[in-house]
């Protein structure tokens, strides 16, 4: 090919990638959430989507993918097309612990990823259904230690923060419960709030709205203080367990080589919408607080929160396949 028109034809796919970057999005853009509807995870990421549309004038679709402890859909989106018009509602779930339970996932974290933005933070509470007698982490503790065995906890699924939660609760304690995972925090709610499931460690975005409605009652927060929207429920470190500690966290990625026109976009984007003074108030009343980073304080809060996280997995010695 004559040289002029290789440089001719370079410049010309430049020019219009740099317009398709400029006029992004221009059809809908679809959210993966790994998670089935009703937990935590959905519930934000339906805060997001009608503020996209708001804005771009394009459809944030939302597409739950659950399973195999949230590799199912994450996975999905690690295969997906890296143009901006397929993101994922990434978690610690996705991006600190599944990659190191599962020997195949079915993505890298950091390799299959581009950063886009940290979205929220939040508590962990420990939580039983309103109509078991367990009021304080020493009441389930006594109980427990009474009967091994008998009492159980739900989680999401293997590999999910509910499960790894209360795993390391178990392991601090000394005590012995039978873990049931769910396809996601919605199914398992339902079985905690019937009383058929003794308790669940779940984000406080998952439980605060049954907590405040009477269904479930708040044992103990993860954290350093009592969380403002929930002042009767204790620390952790109130009920007899200083050493024990867990977060979770919300964060949108998008698929490897997503361009970073794109990816500076979508980040502005969500960003400021997590940011809007409506939705700040709908997470802090899911004891979520708003945090929109940037891609790079995202990218280095993974790896911190992958590393925290793999030693736990590795002294508890978990696998879950």
């Amino acid at each position: 090919m004559n040289p002029a028109i290789k440089i001719a034809m370079s410049t010309l796919a430049i020019l219009a990638f740099a317009a398709g970057a400029a006029d992004f999005p221009t059809k809908p853009v679809r959210l993966i959430v790994p998670y089935p509807p009703g937990g935590g995870n959905d519930a934000i990421s339906r805060l997001l989507a009608p503020k996209f549309t708001e804005s771009t004038g394009q459809q944030l679709i939302i597409d739950n993918r659950p399973g195999a402890g949230t590799t199912i859909g994450t996975a999905l989106a690690a295969r997906a097309a890296g143009d901006g018009y397929t993101i994922v509602m990434s978690s610690v779930a996705t991006h600190a612990m599944a990659p190191q339970l599962y020997s195949n996932p079915g993505y890298d974290p950091i390799k299959d990823f581009t950063a886009v933005t940290l979205l929220a933070t939040t508590p962990m509470i420990l939580t039983v259904s309103a109509s078991l007698p367990y009021k304080t982490v020493q009441d389930i503790i006594a109980a427990t230690k009474a009967s091994p065995g008998k009492l159980s906890y739900a989680s999401g699924g293997n590999g999910t923060p509910p499960h790894l939660a209360a795993a390391v609760f178990t392991e601090k304690t000394g005590i012995q419960m039978v873990h049931v995972p769910y396809k996601g925090s919605g199914p398992a709610l339902i079985d905690v709030m019937s009383g058929q499931i003794a308790m669940i460690i779940d984000t406080a975005a998952s439980v605060t709205p049954h907590i405040r409605g009477g269904k479930l009652r708040g044992i103990a927060i993860t954290g350093k203080r009592r969380w403002p929207d929930l002042p009767d429920v204790p620390t952790f470190s109130e009920g007899g367990l200083p050493d024990y500690d867990a977060s979770s966290w919300y964060a949108i990625h998008a698929p490897a080589g997503t361009p970073k026109e794109i990816v500076a976009k979508l980040n502005a984007e969500l960003a400021r919408i997590v940011k809007l003074p409506d939705v700040s108030e709908r997470l802090r009343l899911m004891s979520a607080e708003a945090v929109g980073g940037t891609p790079a304080e995202l990218d280095a809060f993974v790896r911190s929160e992958a590393s925290k996280w793999g030693k736990v997995i590795k002294s508890l010695n978990l696998r879950v396949d």
